[in-house]
């Protein structure tokens, strides 16, 4: 959807909440191809007209050009005209008294300046000097002191209380693993070549953080959505935490709450957003009040981040391999000149309900490298993290060991990539380890 019609939307979005009838403009927008029915069964999944109508315009945002015409034509054929003229002069005109108007919110714009939506893409093939090495890739931990002076490091109490989650059951919670690296050679997204290296990774760390991992590998849009669904409906009364990692190709999909998208094996992307709302408090009742953790490695989009210059005690530089490559969506082709093979991945952006933290490999608009031998900067890096914290940080702190040491990393000494997390936890969140 052109960024014009976007912002329309939003800034007449609790005009539309309020007076929008969905029920009454479903099957247009089935009909004219804006929307799947499985978009439409989501919609109507929900249990009020407010949550059905807020759902509707979630979803209209992340259709193409021709979705806001539609929508228009769709609302003057079901009778629902004054909505239909305010979105046409898109300048805040008033409805009529006969509909009630909320103030309209305008939401800050979550996408690069530099970005404008582009049809989906392949990946880029940058390349690095060689593989990752973990002496190449130093875990700084701007909170502790240095390791000569921290021979012995002292374990934690962890208890639930108003400062940390309770993580004491056994298993902790399962981790859902989605790896897709195989893509339909119609969908012109290209394999993800060492993503099977950061899917073991992940499944031998959270084995070892005492989760049950179920991993899955190749999944089209329509199993992403059945996987996070069957996740849901299960029983987690017996679990402190849920877990989701994705490992995909990624593009730009905004919404109000989490922009960004993952893509199936088979091309469609599955909104971040979406994927998120099947475990909040009420969709899965029994993970009320728990945290659940969502790690995206993939793409925010094209742009891709030289850095700046700072003092030379501001970093400690260390480059990438000779087969890094992006797992983003490229924006021109002049990207193409470039002759390594560093891979994009996706990004995203996260909802308002409590206990959720999504941790993203990449700053919104911008490539995620993947080295083909070792596996992504990002994984490498929290999977090292992980490993040498877990007994003694809470997550928050070790995401940001994360973001210090793959902001260190350039790939062919030029590019640099720089992680971030979407945080909504209420407590300190201290994972189980062996020492403990």
């Amino acid at each position: 959807m052109d960024l014009k019609h976007r912002q329309i939307l939003q800034r007449n979005r609790l005009n539309l909440i309020t007076a929008l009838s969905p029920a009454d403009i479903c099957d247009g927008l089935l009909s004219k191809g804006v929307f799947t029915q499985d978009m439409i069964d989501e919609i109507q999944s929900k249990i009020t007209r407010r949550d059905q109508a807020r759902q509707l315009v979630i979803d209209l945002e992340t259709r193409g050009s021709q979705a806001f015409p539609a929508f228009l034509e769709c609302l003057r054929q079901t009778g629902q005209h004054a909505l239909a003229e305010l979105l046409q002069c898109g300048d805040g005109a008033r409805l009529p008294p006969s509909v009630p108007i909320q103030p309209s919110l305008i939401p800050l714009p979550v996408q690069n300046p530099k970005y404008t939506e582009k049809p989906d893409r392949p990946d880029f093939t940058p390349s690095r000097l060689g593989p990752l090495r973990p002496e190449r890739l130093p875990v700084p931990n701007p909170l502790s002191p240095s390791s000569e002076t921290q021979a012995v490091r002292p374990t934690r109490q962890r208890r639930d209380s108003i400062q940390c989650y309770k993580m004491d059951a056994s298993p902790c919670g399962i981790c859902l693993i989605i790896n897709n690296v195989d893509f339909d050679p119609d969908c012109d997204l290209k394999d993800r070549t060492g993503s099977d290296i950061d899917c073991d990774k992940m499944e031998k760390r959270f084995k070892a953080l005492n989760f049950e991992v179920i991993a899955k590998r190749n999944l089209k849009y329509k199993r992403i959505r059945h996987e996070m669904a069957s996740l849901a409906k299960r029983d987690h009364s017996a679990y402190d935490c849920c877990v989701v990692i994705i490992l995909s190709h990624g593009t730009e999909a905004n919404h109000n709450r989490f922009p960004g998208a993952v893509h199936g094996v088979d091309g469609p992307a599955v909104p971040v957003q979406l994927i998120t709302n099947y475990l909040n408090g009420q969709n899965c009742p029994s993970l009320q009040g728990k945290p659940k953790l969502f790690f995206i490695q993939a793409c925010g989009g094209g742009e891709k981040d030289t850095g700046f210059e700072v003092s030379p005690d501001e970093v400690e530089p260390s480059l990438g391999g000779i087969d890094d490559q992006m797992d983003a969506i490229p924006i021109s082709s002049s990207s193409d000149s470039l002759s390594t093979s560093d891979e994009l991945d996706a990004r995203a952006t996260l909802p308002t309900p409590s206990d959720i933290l999504v941790s993203y490999s990449t700053f919104p608009g911008y490539v995620s490298w993947r080295d083909t031998q070792a596996g992504s900067w990002y994984v490498e890096n929290l999977d090292c993290v992980l490993e040498e914290n877990a007994a003694t940080d809470d997550l928050v702190t070790m995401l940001m060991m994360v973001n210090a040491a793959v902001s260190q990393i350039s790939a062919k000494g030029l590019y640099k990539q720089m992680p971030g997390s979407f945080n909504f936890l209420r407590k300190l969140l201290y994972f189980q380890s062996s020492l403990s």
